[in-house]
């Protein structure tokens, strides 16, 4: 099946908005007409809002959309500007006359690259959900994966510069699956095909040789600097046009989320704050575990893209740089 970097999921609508020169940014994944929703938590380190409207138990039928934001904790801000642009289109779960979108968000570290004193605010999460469209998703050094580092096991200087990527797909009897994410992993980001390092880890601040984070970690090499190491978060996004109730919802944020040891290593550490998400925008009818496999391809082809799509920044090499 033919992988590319556009939504495939009807109605679905992915939008950046960024600051090149602080490096850190905004990216909204938008379902205006509402869509079911589950996700699930890999990580220790999760910084988020609004994640009871994708529980089961949630009056909420439905979302109307997922911020990612950098700028750590002061990035959860975001989702306020996404939230406005929704209800001035109409969007939204009616409350009393009124309009309410909602609209779950998770957020990465990205201060120690640019300027950690400039974060994403209600203004930027409005531009990026003005920006989106169903058309190709941009990829690399934009919206969220502006500041997005992989590879800091021994700290931020030793990192590559990683980023956005996506992937859609839609299978021979016409399903469709998507998948968004923004690497930023204390981890080195690895080729499942191969097993072989794309990015990560550097050997030394100025160098471009990666040093395998998982070998030193296996030989007793890293001890966490805990003032250091919670900087680190992989967040991903993935949508389909088959029907899924919230508790399917969550099972296949689950199964899709087995795509980060697959293609990040070390993965889900005790430093990361790795939250996947999924969401549910048909009528269609599939088996979940296929879904989830399915989008679980597309999320690790996502992550590879994130490296492979990243450009040198904020004094760090990128995948391209990089010696083989």
């Amino acid at each position: 099946m033919n992988m590319r970097p556009e939504t495939t999921v009807p109605d679905l609508l992915v939008g950046h908005a960024q600051d090149e020169h602080a490096l850190t940014g905004v990216t909204v994944v938008l379902c205006p007409e509402g869509a079911t929703g589950g996700y699930c938590i890999r990580g220790n380190a999760v910084g988020a809002r609004e994640l009871q409207p994708l529980e089961a138990g949630s009056l909420a039928p439905q979302v109307h959309g997922i911020c990612l934001a950098g700028g750590s904790a002061f990035g959860l801000d975001a989702a306020g500007g996404v939230m406005r642009l929704l209800e001035e289109r109409g969007a939204g779960f009616m409350v009393r006359g009124r309009r309410v979108p909602l609209v779950p968000s998770a957020i990465l570290f990205d201060l120690v690259i640019g300027d950690g004193s400039v974060r994403p605010d209600a203004a930027m999460g409005y531009a990026a959900a003005a920006a989106a469209t169903a058309g190709p998703v941009a990829e690399g050094n934009v919206g969220v994966g502006c500041g997005a580092t992989c590879g800091k096991l021994l700290g931020p200087d030793f990192a590559t510069k990683c980023g956005l990527g996506a992937v859609g797909q839609r299978t021979p009897d016409g399903l469709a699956v998507f998948a968004l994410v923004a690497a930023n992993p204390l981890g080195d980001i690895i080729d499942p095909a191969t097993g072989r390092l794309i990015a990560g880890l550097r050997e030394a601040p100025g160098s471009l040789r990666l040093a395998d984070s998982a070998r030193l970690v296996r030989g007793g090499s890293f001890v966490a600097p805990a003032a250091e190491v919670p900087q680190n978060t992989t967040l991903a996004v993935v949508a389909t046009d088959v029907a899924l109730d919230k508790l399917q919802a969550a099972k296949v944020a689950a199964l899709v989320a087995d795509a980060l040891p697959r293609a990040i290593a070390p993965a889900c550490t005790m430093y990361d704050g790795d939250v996947v998400f999924a969401l549910s925008c048909g009528t269609k009818r599939a088996d979940l575990h296929r879904v989830g496999l399915l989008a679980r391809d597309c999320l690790e082809a996502a992550i590879v893209r994130a490296a492979r799509a990243a450009k040198a920044a904020g004094g760090l090499p990128a995948a391209g740089d990089l010696e083989t």
